[in-house]
């Protein structure tokens, strides 16, 4: 601090100040900290102990309403039918009527027809397999799928985040060792890389209806559960 004199003539006072401000400017400034981008990433299998079935019901009829009545009936028997399984969840889906032209859609309108669908969840592979042969009687398959139940693949993503984490913490102290200093991590972030499911057709069945139908053949296998850990770290001394 440079204090005033009385006696002290001004022009000297701001030269006095100008010094000391250069010389404040002069001074180097602090050195940039060094930093490295990294990421890892661990998979994880979870069973896959979801069946979802997918059923539909389709007709045609030269009345509209005559359609939606037949096709609303099957569907309400259908649900009636998979209620009756207390450890299957049955729910109506998507519905659909539309018009059947003559002469490749340039005509009149010749009939109707609708499609309406129902969803089932079980983890009950067995009577799940049971419900969809039943049901294929009044109905057509659509499609079977197997994945994780929600609770199954929260738990795979639970173990592979601590395991990517792991990873990344492992791989930050290798390079850090590497230039013979310490680390800090001064951002991370974690991403889920999806569901990963084995590499094979999901089941599918053609619209016929049969008297008796066999049960759907249900195999639940794997899939894999991914998660994605990149960050930055800083290099101390």
């Amino acid at each position: 601090m440079i204090l005033s004199h009385p006696r002290l003539p001004a022009t000297c006072l701001a030269l006095a100040l100008a010094f000391g401000a250069g010389n404040a400017a002069a001074e180097p400034a602090p050195p940039e900290a060094q930093t490295i981008e990294l990421s890892s990433e661990s998979s994880l299998p979870a069973a896959n102990d979801l069946a979802v079935a997918v059923l539909y019901a389709e007709h045609s009829d030269a009345s509209a309403a005559a359609v939606a009545r037949t096709v609303n009936q099957r569907v309400a028997a259908a649900l009636d039918t998979a209620r009756g399984h207390a450890d299957i969840k049955a729910q109506s889906g998507g519905a659909s009527t539309w018009p059947v032209y003559e002469k490749d859609g340039q005509g009149r309108i010749t009939a109707w027809r609708m499609r309406s669908e129902i969803r089932l969840e079980s983890r009950n592979l067995a009577a799940m397999s049971e419900l969809i042969g039943k049901l294929q009687t009044s109905l057509a398959l659509a499609q079977v799928s197997m994945q994780p139940a929600p609770e199954t693949r929260r738990k795979a993503a639970d173990e592979a985040t601590v395991a990517a984490i792991r990873a990344f913490e492992h791989r930050a102290a290798l390079i850090a060792e590497t230039f013979g200093k310490r680390y800090r991590i001064r951002h991370l972030a974690v991403g889920d890389t999806g569901l990963q499911p084995p590499p094979y057709p999901r089941l599918r069945a053609a619209p016929a209806m049969m008297a008796e139908a066999a049960p759907a053949p249900l195999e639940g296998g794997e899939s894999q559960i991914g998660v994605n850990v990149s960050g930055r770290i800083e290099l101390i001394d």
